[in-house]
């Protein structure tokens, strides 16, 4: 069993594409990469933590969504979250939702919310924090969060578009970081 994360899917979401750059020619496109990248590297044993923005815009029910997605699913609520949340259909496919959790990883203390904070729940005894919400912008938020040695950037855009492990994560957040 794999512990995985991801933000910011925004399934259903055709303004999105051109707010992150995405490489997808429309919706349609992108809803089908996002769901065969999932379920390529999501086995059905598998944890996946989706940190908020799951469907947003979207014109298929949130549900239609999950129930392609393999894997155990844990919601953190981000600020796109609200049409998901109100679904009974979809709740049925999530095994929890929060708006913050604090979580083990291997040896890892990680504290999960959609929105980037400055200090988390175990920050000065060595915690990680995971979030979203930020997409793959470098403004001031991004800015601010690098400087937080312990804090990563869950977005799909720059995690290939799939869940990823803890240890992919601080890879891929170190090469974002290079591509200044």
């Amino acid at each position: 069993m794999s512990i995985l994360y991801t933000a910011d899917l925004h399934f259903g979401h055709e303004n999105v594409i051109g707010f992150d750059g995405r490489p997808f020619k429309d919706g349609d496109e992108m809803d089908r990469c996002l769901i065969e990248r999932w379920n390529t590297r999501v086995r059905p044993e598998d944890t996946v933590y989706i940190i908020g923005d799951l469907c947003c815009r979207n014109k298929k029910p949130s549900e239609w969504y999950l129930e392609q997605l393999s894997g155990h699913k844990i919601l953190i609520q981000g600020n796109h979250d609200g049409t998901t949340l109100k679904s009974l259909a979809a709740m049925k496919h999530l095994e929890g939702v929060e708006r913050m959790l604090h979580i083990r990883d291997g040896n890892n203390q990680i504290q999960l919310c959609h929105f980037p904070i400055a200090e988390w729940n175990g920050y000065y005894k060595g915690a990680w924090h995971i979030y979203g919400h930020i997409h793959n912008k470098k403004g001031d938020t991004y800015e601010f969060m690098r400087t937080r040695e312990k804090a990563l950037n869950a977005g799909c855009m720059i995690n290939n578009y799939a869940p990823v492990s803890f240890d992919e994560l601080v890879r891929n957040n170190r090469l974002f970081k290079e591509q200044e």
